[in-house]
This record gives structure tokens, C-alpha cells and sequence, in this order.
């Protein structure tokens, strides 16, 4: 008598890569991203406010905050609506994202950016959180993640 179930061949956790953003998103922002530091602000906004999806804007706006406020809700911005796409591509919740797929860079360092402006207002929760959560999304995150070392 045969067994007529599947047998699941794959091992571990599934594996989400983000899709690429259209090239001329992409561009728009590498440009303003090469602007004298007191125009990029406003380039960068700009590309947020026609482009509210990218989720690449939202970290690079946290980082050009006003102040800590500002970049904390710039991020959190960036980290929720990385999740929301995150749940387009098929994630549900558990499994790798990692740094190597360019295209999941965006959310992770909204994510990251969140932590980061967590810690600088007093979240200490809330950075541990975010800490715990890049790791276990990839869990090379310390080699590969934003301002590591090589990187």
C-alpha cells in the first residue's frame, strides 16, 4: 500500500525576499541621497510623498530627523509599512529576510532605524525588540546589517 501524501522536501524556515522598487525609485533616491545635506531632507520627503510605499525613504528620512522624535516616527513608518509588504510577498510572520537580498534592505533598516531611535528616546523594550526581531529575521544580521564592520 503507498502512501499518496506529500512529502515536504524543504528544510527550515521559509525565506521572504522583498520585490525590487522600480528603478527610477531607486535612482530618485540615490540622487537625493548625494545632495548637500541641507537639500536632501526635502528630496528625500518629496520621493516619500509621491512614493509613500518605499520603504527605503522611511529609514533615510529617520536618519535626517530634526530630532529623535522625528526619526523615531520616520522609522516606525518605514518598519510598518515594511510589514505590510512584507505580508504582500507572503510572509506570515516567521522565517528569514534577509540582508543579501537587496531588496529587503529597505525594512531592514527601517527596522533597524527603529531600534536605534527606540534606544535614543528611552524605548529600551522596544529596542530590545527590535534587536531580537533583526536577528532572528537574519540571523547573520551583526555581520551583514547596516554599519557592520566590511559592510
Amino acid at each position: 500500500m503507498s502512501d499518496e501524501s506529500p512529502i515536504s522536501l524543504s528544510s527550515g524556515l521559509p525565506e521572504t525576499v522583498l520585490p525590487d522598487v522600480p528603478e527610477d525609485w531607486a535612482a530618485g533616491l540615490s540622487r537625493a541621497l548625494e545632495l548637500p545635506l541641507d537639500d536632501r531632507r526635502d528630496a528625500i520627503a518629496e520621493i516619500a510623498a509621491h512614493h509613500p510605499r518605499y520603504i527605503a525613504v522611511w529609514p533615510a528620512l529617520a536618519s535626517l530627523g530634526r530630532d529623535p522624535i522625528e526619526s523615531y516616527a520616520y522609522a516606525r513608518v518605514g518598519y510598518h509599512r515594511g510589514l505590510d509588504t512584507l505580508r504582500g510577498s507572503g510572509w506570515h510572520g516567521t522565517g528569514y529576510v534577509r540582508w543579501r537580498h537587496p531588496s529587503n534592505r529597505g525594512f531592514l533598516s527601517a527596522l533597524d532605524a527603529l531600534r536605534r531611535f527606540a534606544g535614543a528616546i528611552g524605548e529600551e523594550d522596544e529596542e530590545d525588540r527590535c534587536a531580537l526581531f533583526l536577528r532572528q529575521l537574519d540571523p547573520d544580521w551583526d555581520r551583514s546589517g547596516p554599519g557592520a564592520s566590511g559592510n
